[in-house]
């Protein structure tokens, strides 16, 4: 692995069954994630973006070994997580956490705070007695709440409370890497910011390294230290930041960019306007599978995919047109 590199996903594919055929078999197969590689660096933001559907979501999966590859690699840290067998893995949790896009969903709506931020704790034996109730204290403290909190059942809280909550048994383990799947999606727009700038004073205080997923390009820009662009299971476009909001090259990219409203009214931006609809990911288009609705699609585009190459820099994007 290169230097600081901390996860690297190399052609990383999750296929799901969709419907059942002759003697159960499957029909079809949704291509959820299909052949995926990139790289996150220690200490940094690694946002991914793209419309509901495109593959976020299980990429992050895949990364935690929540869900088991059709094919590919996971590397972390130089192991390759998929090769673990029980007990190594249930080590290797420790380091990898996940903070949910819905922390009331994720949560067992009987137990109460302490409970829910203690039970990581008590599963790897980490603590317990008087030692147990100072650690989810100090976790309480630590996102913005109050120990008092630890007394009360999910349902009492505010959606942004919840979300602390959820970040604080995240951390409990004191974990290097984080997947945070939409995590402001189900606060309300109040306290949006709070959580964002709660989990940025995190990554500074305990060296947190995020792989931070959303389809907000502005909650995007705001976290993400380097950005990559998910369309239809594939990733079309990754780069630093500010390289990418400064020059996206791939058409979906600069499409996602238009759509973001701007905040001064006496500016005035080009719209985007994608024709067509998404393409199923049960049967997704050949070649480019974004040719359908780019309208810089020339016949190459519906022949061959295009690879993902270094444009200079670290960008990287999968275009036959640019």
């Amino acid at each position: 692995m290169a230097l600081n590199e901390l996860v690297r996903v190399e052609h990383l594919v999750k296929y799901f069954p969709a419907g059942g055929g002759f003697l159960g078999k499957p029909r079809a197969f949704v291509h959820a994630v299909d052949d995926v590689s990139f790289t996150i660096i220690r200490g940094e933001t690694f946002g991914l973006v793209g419309e509901s559907g495109c593959g976020k979501t299980t990429t992050g999966r895949l990364i935690l070994r929540l869900l088991d590859p059709t094919s590919g690699k996971v590397i972390y840290d130089g192991q390759d997580i998929l090769r673990l067998d029980g007990n190594a893995m249930r080590h290797m949790r420790r380091k990898m956490q996940l903070i949910f896009q819905d922390a009331f969903s994720s949560f067992d709506p009987r137990k109460k705070v302490f409970d829910i931020v203690a039970e990581p704790l008590r599963v790897h034996g980490l603590a317990s007695g008087s030692q147990l109730r100072e650690r989810v204290a100090e976790l309480l403290v630590t996102v913005g709440l109050e120990p008092r909190h630890g007394e009360e059942y999910p349902h009492e809280l505010s959606s942004g409370q919840k979300q602390c909550v959820g970040i604080a048994r995240a951390i409990s383990l004191n974990p290097e890497f984080i997947v945070a799947d939409e995590p402001i999606s189900a606060v309300d727009v109040s306290v949006r910011a709070q959580v964002l700038n709660l989990m940025k004073d995190l990554q500074e205080k305990l060296g947190l390294t995020y792989l931070f997923i959303s389809h907000d390009m502005s909650v995007i820009r705001y976290l993400s230290d380097r950005v990559g662009v998910m369309y239809v299971g594939k990733l079309v476009e990754y780069a630093p930041k500010s390289e990418l909001f400064k020059n996206p090259i791939h058409p979906y990219s600069k499409a996602l960019l238009a759509a973001v409203p701007v905040e001064d009214p006496d500016q005035r931006r080009e719209r985007e306007i994608l024709e067509g609809d998404v393409p199923s990911p049960v049967n997704p288009p050949n070649g480019c599978r974004f040719h359908t609705r780019c309208k810089f699609a020339s016949p190459v585009c519906s022949e061959e995919e295009p690879p993902l190459l270094d444009r200079g820099g670290g960008h990287f994007v999968a275009c036959h047109s640019f």
